[in-house]
């Protein structure tokens, strides 16, 4: 383990310096100037989380080479552990939540495994009327179930701790008899090959805690989802494969998709409340840390096979989603001295706040970039140092992705998967494209989320909107003005430099431009139909 956590650090190192170096060379003719000063500050301050990245490509795209495509099937013999397969909803299309459900019930039954497991539905839903329809879906859903004693339902009127208190109040008063517990979210899709891989682990090591499936985004039909989980899926191939190589039995626990042993989590996993006496929004890291402090093991599975969730359909639920995730990942700044947990633990909350925390240096680099070109007129365009920095910046941060490309492309069988190399470098392009002006719309976003935290102010975890949908033009420009108006802005300042400037900043700051366009025509129905019937950007599940 001392050996995989030099080989992450020196690779770090390696893409720190290099990265420094080359804005160093980048920057210093004609001297320096306070914008100047100000773009090498803020790139050596995203350079940790950039060189992360690079580790965690380059070392799981050398363990992916080799292996299949699809895993062998797990054997499963003997008795089976007692799992309660628990769903946690709150204003939830019941009717979308249940299907998913039912194949996983079909498959665990048709394994031969299904009287192992009970299915419990935990609703935290508000709102006149809503329960009572909820329990009307889940009695329907009981009757046609062949062991209707199996399905329960239980509703509670405040949702308390939110996801996490849910949870541990169904394993407080219903989890009797149970040993392990399947946590799955609304917009869960599981197999039962996939679950039943998750609980021959949990039999075969009984100091894991919690073993977590990697899980990929189900086939969309809107483009919005279908550009981004496709390269989503080629990232987090490699990223979960290079966390499970260096961290071991001490990796992330996402939330769901996950068998979890319920006693160990039911001693050690109650969240604190937070400093000002609020309880924690993101509940995930932090309780895997508190599991791993007494002991515990916490697994990632690299698998792709069989374990999905469905994306965002549109722009607005996507950022609502993540400045979600950005406010609960910020409130683990507040944990970090808290005792009793590993270092490997204290880690994991850095890394779920780097993963936000690091997005207000890009958009300070950018605003010191055109700072400088709109009023430094002394300084020459250095081009090959400004070609290795941009090279080491871009590589080293979406390494994970592009390695995870270049995995499919070498494998033949992989290729076919998704139908062919002709269709894979087709939807790599326009994925490319896609999350280039998507990353660019999402730092405005999450840096002035950033700021609004850091000064105090409390996000709310507000119901999600799971079905397609068109996006009208004006909803995107009362949405995405801020981010219109200050690309206007820095590529004005861009021009002032000249055209070589223009050019070098259109990867990374056109987003900004064309912020509203992007919103409305990725959530058209006629471009995803389009997308569909090409079959671009399709993943295998799609395709099969």
């Amino acid at each position: 383990m001392l050996f995989r956590l030099l080989a992450v650090g020196s690779i770090v190192l390696v893409v720190c310096v290099g990265l420094g170096a080359a804005m160093v060379l980048t920057l210093a003719p004609g001297g320096w100037t306070v914008a100047k000063a100000v773009m090498l500050a803020s790139c050596l301050g995203a350079a940790p989380w950039v060189g992360f990245c690079a580790a965690n490509g380059l070392i799981g795209f050398g363990l992916r080479l080799p292996r299949p495509p699809v895993p062998p099937r797990p054997m499963i013999e003997g008795k089976l552990p007692r799992t309660a397969i628990v769903v946690t909803v709150r204003n939830e299309d019941m009717l979308a939540v249940m299907p998913p459900v039912r194949r996983l019930l079909d498959g665990l039954d048709m394994a031969g495994a299904g009287d192992a497991f009970a299915l419990f539905v935990l609703s935290d839903t508000n709102g006149p009327g809503a329960a009572e329809a909820e329990e009307r879906v889940v009695a329907s859903f009981r009757a046609g179930d062949r062991c209707p004693a199996r399905i329960h339902y239980r509703h509670r009127p405040v949702n308390t701790g939110f996801k996490a208190g849910n949870v541990m109040e169904f394993l407080d008063n219903q989890a009797s008899g149970h040993e392990l517990m399947l946590i799955l979210d609304a917009d869960s899709d599981m197999t039962g090959t996939a679950v039943l891989r998750l609980i021959a682990a949990m039999r075969e090591d009984p100091t894991l805690g919690i073993i977590q499936h990697l899980t990929v985004g189900l086939p969309a039909a809107s483009a919005f989802p279908r550009l981004f989980q496709f390269g989503m899926r080629a990232g987090m191939r490699t990223w979960a494969t290079a966390l499970s190589w260096w961290q071991g039995d001490e990796c992330v626990y996402w939330g769901h998709n996950a068998v979890i042993r319920i006693a160990p989590f039911r001693e050690h996993g109650r969240l604190p409340w937070l400093p000002d006496g609020q309880p924690i929004l993101s509940h995930d890291q932090i309780e895997a840390a508190m599991l791993r402090g007494a002991g515990w093991g916490i697994r990632l599975l690299p698998e792709e096979d069989g374990s999905y969730e469905a994306n965002p359909p549109a722009l607005p639920e996507f950022m609502r989603r993540e400045l979600r995730w950005l406010a609960g990942n910020l409130e683990y700044r507040h944990l970090l001295k808290m005792p009793g947990l590993r270092p490997m633990g204290r880690w994991q909350l850095i890394q779920a706040i780097l993963l936000f925390g690091c997005t207000p240096f890009y958009l300070v680099f950018l605003l010191a970039s055109a700072w400088a070109a709109a009023t430094d007129t002394t300084s020459p365009f250095p081009f090959r140092p400004a070609l290795a920095a941009t090279a080491i910046w871009a590589g080293a941060l979406y390494a994970p992705k592009l390695l995870g490309y270049l995995e499919v492309l070498l494998s033949h069988a992989k290729r076919a998967l998704y139908g062919g190399a002709g269709r894979v470098l087709t939807g790599i392009i326009l994925e490319t494209v896609f999350t280039l002006l998507l990353d660019a719309i999402n730092v405005w976003a999450k840096t002035v989320a950033t700021v609004r935290i850091t000064l105090g102010m409390r996000a709310r975890w507000t119901p999600q909107n799971r079905t397609g949908r068109g996006v009208s033009w004006s909803e995107a420009a009362l949405l995405l003005w801020p981010q219109t108006v200050l690309g206007v802005m820095v590529f004005a300042c861009f021009a002032h430099a000249g055209w070589t400037a223009v050019i070098w900043a259109v990867p990374f700051a056109l987003g900004l431009v064309l912020a509203i366009p992007f919103c409305v025509i990725t959530a058209d129905p006629a471009f995803g139909a389009w997308l569909r019937t090409k079959r671009w950007a399709a993943i295998p599940e799609e395709l099969s």
